[in-house]
């Protein structure tokens, strides 16, 4: 078929590729998600040590990546000065330790389903700190964007059937926190020029995190893990677990380079309903109605935001297109030129 079959197949490599890698990463966070509530709820594998767990996590990551990058040498490190790591690197590993600490530990009182759609709710927190860090612009349309995610939240808050006031405070600190570390993340490293994938971002804010976690965990898990012998680990268990939580690490650097940080928001959207499903079909967690209901209004919400962004995020590249179409112009013009004067 010539040029336009080999053209055909090309783009339809690419197609496949990319939903290769959207499977791949859907599959490993709904993986660690259902792994660690079956290993920190009380009526399942009954291991409710968040800390304990982030730090294993943690300590599985970072030795990962320190082989990677120093042994193996498959990633390249960044060039990073001690003051800069002290400022910018540590406050966010500070910030990410807070965030896997809450999040983990809400999985012992609330159920899947109902985490997913409070989790709905990290768009609002990173526009409205964002706003507040002066990082990004207030709008009135946004804001009532905003404002209708938080509204769908709160009627699927309303409709569950096992509302737990506890549970609901971890998971909204764990959202607060992870969207002020995403914001600083833009304002400590990115305007400094940095940009860490997840493997160097493993390697330089792991060891951060193990850090900030040994104190919460000494004086509030440790005397328990120790009182109860639950310090004999199933290495299977917790092993596997791990590896699934590096693997993801992974499958968002594929994701995310081959594809674009949107498609990535919109593989999260369908990885959201799925656990919900998986959450009442397998779990036998109760999913109300009017859960269903408000999710699906933060959904619409959420989407329209996506969608805000992708336009954004093109008409800034068409702006920039446009000063380079100048530039080849006059480059052209100038070749033109100069082929002038030597037929001269």
């Amino acid at each position: 078929m010539g040029k336009g079959g080999s053209l055909s197949e090309g783009v339809i490599k690419k197609i496949l590729l990319s939903y290769t890698y959207v499977a791949i990463w859907i599959f490993l966070s709904f993986t660690v998600i259902v792994y660690n509530k079956y290993i920190l709820d009380k009526k399942m594998y009954n291991w409710p040590f968040p800390i304990s767990l982030t730090m294993i996590h943690m300590s599985f990551c970072a030795a990962l990546a320190f082989l990677l990058v120093r042994v193996f040498k498959l990633v390249e490190p960044i060039t990073m000065s001690r003051d800069v790591y002290l400022s910018s690197v540590v406050p966010i590993g500070a910030l990410y330790s807070l965030s896997l600490w809450l999040s983990n530990s809400a999985y012992i009182y609330l159920s899947v389903s109902f985490i997913q759609m409070l989790k709905a709710l990290m768009p609002v927190a990173v526009y409205s700190i964002g706003v507040s860090f002066k990082k990004e612009t207030f709008k009135t349309d946004t804001m009532v964007n905003m404002l209708s995610i938080s509204f769908g939240v709160a009627i699927a808050a309303y409709g569950e059937a096992r509302f737990d006031t506890w549970g609901v405070i971890l998971q909204l600190g764990a959202v607060v926190f992870e969207a002020t570390r995403l914001v600083l993340i833009q304002i400590l490293l990115t305007s400094k020029g940095i940009t860490l994938n997840p493997i160097t971002s493993l390697y330089y804010v792991a060891p951060c995190c193990l850090a900030f976690l040994l104190v919460p965990w000494i004086y509030v898990e440790y005397p328990t893990l120790r009182d109860t012998s639950s310090f004999h680990l199933d290495y299977v268990i917790f092993g596997t677990n791990s590896l699934c939580a590096f693997a993801l690490n992974l499958a968002v650097f594929l994701l995310v380079g081959k594809t674009s940080a949107l498609t990535m928001n919109v593989a999260g959207v369908v990885k959201d309903w799925l656990l919900i499903a998986f959450s009442w079909s397998v779990i036998k967690d109760t999913v109300t109605p009017i859960n269903l209901v408000g999710y699906g209004l933060a959904f619409l919400g959420v989407a329209y935001y996506n969608h805000s962004k992708l336009q954004a995020l093109k008409a800034k590249e068409a702006q920039k297109k446009v000063p380079n179409a100048d530039e080849e112009a006059n480059n052209r013009l100038l070749e033109a030129e100069s082929d002038g004067r030597e037929e001269k």
